[in-house]
């Protein structure tokens, strides 16, 4: 086998990887190091551009003679740690144990074809944490448990769109003004203490925490274009929510109480 066919070999699987990594929510700094490592256990070395939807990706030899370059699309694949955290480690593994590229593609396809947590579990989940941020807000438990309600709504509603790939805004504005709305049950019906808590907290399981601190850590890292562009996909995502609970508002006159 030649160069130039290792090469391409090589590059087709680093482009996959690299935007695996990108769609399951690793900052852009990382993803580089963990693509570099690999191509540096084959002899290779890496350069690579990343953007929002797109990563190009050069890969060559020491001196320059031989180059391979791809440019891959970044599939929606949603937030998942776990691959994170695995397909980091891969890397280190491919380093220091010198993996072959086939050994690395079975261990890739390994952990990416890992079942996910059950949907249910995690609406469940996601619907206590939020409950319990609007008991750290001083809600009351008749909030907490409004809280609950809207966000097993909202959460399903918004896992129930995505499966049927709506546009990520009108998803979150949509879950938002579900989650809103029942959130604001506590001030239509006069239950509880505390029913601005409630209403304010409803739609915090929306907000973007991750894309956020990776678009800030991408901009320290100098990865100014990815950062810029994950900022403004984040703000794009919080303009959305509030779209969603202002319907909520403007149905309910609750804004003129």
């Amino acid at each position: 086998m030649t160069i130039h066919q290792d090469l391409k070999e090589l590059s087709k699987f680093l482009s996959e990887y690299a935007t695996c990594l990108m769609a399951v929510g690793v900052q852009t700094s990382r993803i580089v190091r963990n693509t570099s490592r690999i191509a540096e256990s084959f002899g290779f070395l890496c350069d690579m551009t990343i953007f929002q939807k797109t990563i190009i990706m050069t890969l060559r030899d020491a001196d320059n003679s031989h180059s391979y370059s791809t440019v891959s699309k970044i599939k929606p694949m949603g937030l998942n740690f776990t691959i994170n955290s695995d397909l980091s480690r891969l890397s280190w593994e491919a380093y220091d144990e010198k993996l072959s590229l086939e050994e690395i593609k079975e261990r890739y396809h390994t952990i990416i074809g890992k079942a996910r947590e059950s949907k249910w579990l995690v609406l469940i989940l996601v619907a206590f944490a939020n409950a319990s941020f609007c008991r750290l807000f001083q809600g009351d438990f008749t909030s907490m448990a409004i809280v609950f309600v809207a966000t097993l709504a909202g959460f399903f509603i918004r896992t129930f769109l995505m499966e049927h790939h709506w546009n990520h805004l009108a998803v979150f504005i949509t879950s938002a003004f579900v989650a809103s709305f029942i959130g604001s049950t506590g001030y239509l019906m006069q239950w509880g203490n505390t029913p601005e808590i409630a209403l304010g907290t409803s739609v915090l399981y929306l907000i973007p925490g991750v894309p956020l601190i990776n678009a800030i850590m991408d901009i320290i890292d100098g990865h100014a274009l990815a950062g810029t562009s994950r900022c403004i996909n984040a703000c794009l995502l919080i303009i959305s929510i509030a779209i969603g609970l202002s319907i909520t508002l403007l149905i309910t006159g609750i804004s003129t109480l």
